[in-house]
């Protein structure tokens, strides 16, 4: 019973996405108290963890390297104590951006086709012309992302984008609209229709807050789709979910083409949890309240 047990809320943590991370603990730290649940807040400050006597579940929502790529999860494996979300395997395969295109792309996925370039040398050029997008594979929350629309802008992304990681993901650019679909336990909830305010979805106009900008982007939940479109998103979705072997949840995000052909882009296996974020926007038009949303999540991981 989730009553009886001690829960751990893993916030903060190391990586570039450590206030984020504290908004998401504190977040879901109220929401477990407003339950009647045993919880307290763990501020994780480096790579190694000190966990309150009598820990019965970590809640882990570090979000990006450390939290998110497995890490954690070996820690508290050899620990034995058990924690919400994917496991450490498939954490690790999730979080990169190279390996989750493979294993996609395995299980026919739709995706936007990419390659990866080795820039451990200089500023290496992709085989195929932009538009592109430059990705370095291990970064979470659009972190180190360029898109690139002309040849003139790709030395100077790819450049920029190196300094994080020296292989890097080059993806297709899609145009349309951006979605993003949580799944849970397997299935698909309402979908999300992101609406950046200058068309590009990344860290300052996901988390205004953080850049001191006046507005960030806009969402529509459900997103106004037909009834077939939504469910090829949603589909496309849960297939990439199970692609990645993901245990309890995770958040895919999608770009719809303007034929309406969906692409998938990355699953996020630790997704924002404050109660403005993308999937408790969408789990409560799914009729799952955030309080329920996390007591449902802890539950889920405690029987993986």
């Amino acid at each position: 019973m989730l009553s009886q047990i001690k829960i751990a809320v893993l916030m903060g943590g190391p990586g570039s996405e450590r206030q984020v991370s504290l908004a998401s603990g504190n977040a879901v730290l109220n929401a477990l108290l407003s339950l009647g649940l045993d919880a307290i807040a763990v501020d994780v400050t480096s790579t190694t963890i000190d966990l309150p006597e009598g820990t019965g579940l970590c809640f882990n929502l570090i979000h990006g390297t450390f939290g998110e790529d497995g890490q954690l999860q070996s820690i508290l494996d050899g620990m034995g104590i058990p924690y919400t979300g994917a496991r450490a395997e498939s954490s690790r395969i999730a979080f990169d951006k190279g390996l989750a295109k493979e294993a996609f792309i395995a299980a026919n996925v739709p995706t936007p086709k990419s390659e990866i370039i080795d820039c451990t040398n200089g500023p290496v050029m992709p085989s195929f012309p932009p538009p592109f997008v430059v990705k370095p594979p291990r970064e979470g929350s659009s972190v180190g992302i360029e898109i690139v629309k002309t040849q003139e802008e790709a030395e100077a992304a790819i450049t920029k984008a190196a300094k994080l990681s020296n292989d890097l993901l080059i993806e297709e650019f899609i145009s349309g609209a951006e979605l993003t679909v949580p799944v849970i336990d397997g299935e698909a909830y309402p979908i999300v229709h992101i609406i950046p305010p200058e068309g590009v979805y990344d860290m300052a106009t996901k988390y205004p807050w953080l850049s001191g900008k006046a507005t960030g982007s806009q969402y529509i939940c459900p997103a106004d789709l037909d009834l077939e479109t939504t469910m090829s998103v949603q589909a496309a979705a849960v297939a990439a979910h199970k692609s990645l072997n993901l245990e309890v949840y995770s958040r895919v995000d999608v770009m719809l083409d303007a034929d309406n052909n969906p692409y998938v882009l990355e699953a996020n296996t630790i997704p924002g949890m404050t109660e403005t974020s993308l999937l408790p926007k969408s789990a409560a038009a799914g009729g799952l309240p955030f309080p329920e949303l996390c007591k449902r999540i802890a539950e889920l991981s405690l029987n993986v």
